[in-house]
């Protein structure tokens, strides 16, 4: 069913980080195997997971950030599944579905649909190396966000993201997130992020310097080892509103049966640390949208 327009993501963002006064997206990404132990390794598991997690953390969080392909390998059960979790975290916050769709024509058309009508999610993550005819499918809804990958976070971004274009020489991420301040300037303006590291504070910084105003979204702090000040510092300031998303720093603080207080009390943490960072000057608008 076709969701009714909920006003710009932004604008929504922006009611998130006031309710907060932080930027914290938390990841849901319920591996099978990392389950807490007192969980069944199935789906009724993964649905107790979530759900316990949603309600544990809602009160810190802006968004929350399920990975679809912890429910597409569940089968058929997985799909009905990731409705019902986007579902609930709608209820408290917005939400972005981690899928990576990109294709283009009928195929852009039906991951949409399945992204913002089925699901029924804010936002999704979309493979923008396809190029633009791959995105433009995700960005003429005024009241959604498409978040394309620009550098991520992984140590094989350099293979391919570092590569350098024999007319300017500048990075191939760097010409991408030039090219979605172009996308976004298309109407309906306000409906392109970019997805950008944590792990690499400095390429962040440069990307921030290229795409001013959009909003990022910055996975890789906690087990994969970005640093939460130094994304802050290179994201922030007065030039654009952003998310930290942590994923298995709260999801899996503890995988015992105390898993739900932990995890409540790693967000409350990592809140704390961004309204730091906010009141120290670290971040300008505290990943508002006041650019």
């Amino acid at each position: 069913m076709v969701a009714a327009d909920r006003g710009s993501f932004l604008d929504r963002l922006q009611d998130g980080v006031v309710r907060t006064g932080g930027a914290l997206c938390v990841g849901l990404d319920p591996v099978l195997d990392a389950l807490p132990s007192s969980l069944t390794r199935d789906e009724q598991g993964v649905r107790s997971y979530c759900l316990q997690l949603i309600e544990a953390t809602a009160p810190y969080a802006v968004a929350f950030k399920p990975n679809a392909a912890f429910f597409e390998v569940l089968g058929g059960h997985g799909w009905p599944l990731l409705a019902e979790v986007v579902g609930e975290a709608s209820r408290h916050a917005l939400v972005i579905v981690d899928a990576k769709r990109g294709d283009i024509g009928p195929t852009a058309a039906a991951y949409v649909s399945a992204m913002f009508d089925f699901l029924g999610a804010d936002a999704c993550t979309v493979n923008g190396y396809l190029g633009g005819d791959a995105v433009a499918p995700f960005l003429v809804r005024p009241d959604r966000m498409a978040f394309v990958l620009c550098r991520t976070s992984n140590p094989g971004a350099r293979d391919l993201q570092d590569l350098r274009l024999t007319e300017t020489g500048e990075p191939l991420y760097l010409h991408l997130a030039r090219m979605a301040r172009v996308w976004n300037d298309s109407p309906p303006t306000g409906t392109v992020g970019l997805v950008v590291g944590a792990t690499w504070p400095r390429e962040l910084a440069a990307v921030r310097q290229q795409a001013p105003g959009l909003p990022f979204l910055i996975p890789g702090v906690g087990a994969q080892g970005g640093d939460l000040e130094a994304a802050v510092a290179a994201a922030g300031g007065a030039h654009g509103p952003y998310l930290i998303n942590v994923s298995r720093g709260i999801g899996q603080a503890s995988l015992g049966p105390d898993f739900v207080g932990a995890a409540a009390a790693a967000a409350a943490g990592y809140l704390t640390r961004l309204q730091l960072a906010r009141s120290t000057g670290q971040d300008g608008v505290g990943g508002g949208a006041e650019s």
